[in-house]
């Protein structure tokens, strides 16, 4: 219901914005203007974006299908186990809901989309079995939940694929930026939500696995800020997620063979899903599409950008990042509205400008947290669900500010 009254108010501010014009300047074109606007945006949605779309999902989907049928999951799954025994304490070590968390963690880290949802669900109600007030969320229930709408993705597929069917000249020169970003919302997802459950964080396990990664990625960036010029940041960064992603589709295609699964079947069962992936998008692209150009053409997004380019003014802070912030405002509502966000930045500024870039990172480095939080506890019937909310909202938020600073690290001037 908050989805319908946020889209329906798209709308009706714009339209009582353009009224408004109307009536002080006397200027009518702002209608045609907005009428203009939601032929060109449809247009927009099923022409240029979801039809195009379609093969680099099929290719994708295609590959990924192949990683799963080839153990990749299950080998992902059995190398973070001792993790999260110590993540889930309340959960005993041979109860099914760690085989189901930890593979639906491995398929969201793979991006596979498709198969992680149902994975999560069937983790969410092994954890019920395990929950003893079925109507309040667990310990275990929560820190799963946070951590799920952290959004730690190694390949964010949708937002490479979107890139490339806007002409990026380099789709895939957000991925180590969006990688960076979207561990530190999963960090502070587990620090807050292993703080308010007493988990022992300096256990060895935790502390070799956070302190580890952390380190890395710590290193990664101290590197890019004091010892390479600009260029060759922008060169490592796309030598080095053109690798990674080349280097995926190279393992996939060896465990397959290795196991002897069909590599070619399994890849075609799962490149069917790329069109119809692409089809099932078209009705909610178009929706907040047309509803964007109207919030566009009327001036009223552009007057919110404005609005907050000066209170940041006004704190002494750099603002040309603020025009990719409707991207991470809308994401914790909904997927669909920020996907509409993060393409209509790209349209509007620029597929490889500083804030199509820095939408591309915000929609890859956090997740629909109101989404998921309803999905997946309203499917066990939770009704309580205590802090996650906050703690997947501070964990989006920690995401949100992580992907301004490594864009300005890898895109600023």
């Amino acid at each position: 219901m908050a989805l319908t009254y946020l889209w329906s108010g798209f709308f009706l501010v714009g339209i009582a914005a353009a009224v408004l014009q109307w009536l002080v300047t006397g200027d009518g074109t702002v209608f045609k203007k907005i009428i203009d606007g939601t032929f060109a945006a449809a247009r927009l949605a099923v022409m240029e974006i979801s039809l195009p779309l379609a093969g680099v999902m099929t290719f994708w989907l295609g590959m990924l299908s192949v990683g799963e049928k080839a153990g990749v999951i299950a080998v992902v799954s059995r190398w973070i186990a001792p993790l999260f025994s110590r993540l889930f304490p309340s959960v005993p070590r041979d109860h099914p809901a760690h085989g189901h968390m930890i593979m639906n963690y491995s398929a969201n880290f793979l991006g596979l989309d498709n198969a992680a949802t149902p994975l999560g669900l069937k983790a969410m109600k092994s954890l019920q079995e395990l929950n003893p007030q079925k109507d309040t969320a667990s310990d275990a229930q929560l820190m799963f939940l946070v951590i799920q709408t952290s959004g730690l993705t190694l390949i964010p597929l949708s937002v490479i694929a979107q890139r490339a069917v806007l002409g990026s000249a380099n789709p895939t020169d957000i991925f180590i930026p969006t990688l960076i970003a979207t561990y530190c919302a999963t960090l502070v997802a587990i620090l807050l939500c292993g703080w308010k459950q007493k988990i022992r964080l300096a256990d060895p396990v935790i502390v070799g696995w956070l302190g580890g990664i952390t380190l890395g990625l710590a290193a990664l960036v101290w590197a890019m800020t004091t010892q390479l010029t600009r260029e060759q940041i922008e060169t490592v960064s796309l030598v080095v997620s053109n690798l990674i992603l080349a280097g995926i589709i190279a393992v996939f295609l060896a465990f397959g063979l290795k196991r002897r699964i069909n590599v070619y079947e399994a890849f075609i069962e799962g490149a069917k899903e790329g069109v119809q992936t692409a089809l099932t998008i078209i009705p909610y692209l178009v929706a907040m599409l047309v509803a964007i150009s109207v919030l566009r053409n009327s001036g009223v997004l552009d007057l919110v950008v404005a609005g907050f380019a000066w209170f940041f003014g006004l704190l002494g802070l750099a603002t040309d990042w603020v025009a990719a912030l409707p991207t991470a405002l809308m994401k914790p509502i909904s997927g669909s509205g920020a996907r509409a966000m993060f393409i209509d930045a790209m349209k509007t500024y620029g597929v490889d400008s500083f804030v199509g870039r820095l939408a591309s990172v915000m929609q890859g480095a956090t997740d629909t947290t109101l989404y998921i939080i309803a999905l997946y506890f309203g499917t066990v019937g939770v009704t309580k669900v205590r802090y996650g909310l906050a703690f997947g909202l501070l964990a989006d938020f920690a995401g949100i500010v992580a992907a301004i600073f490594v864009a300005y690290l890898f895109f600023g001037s």
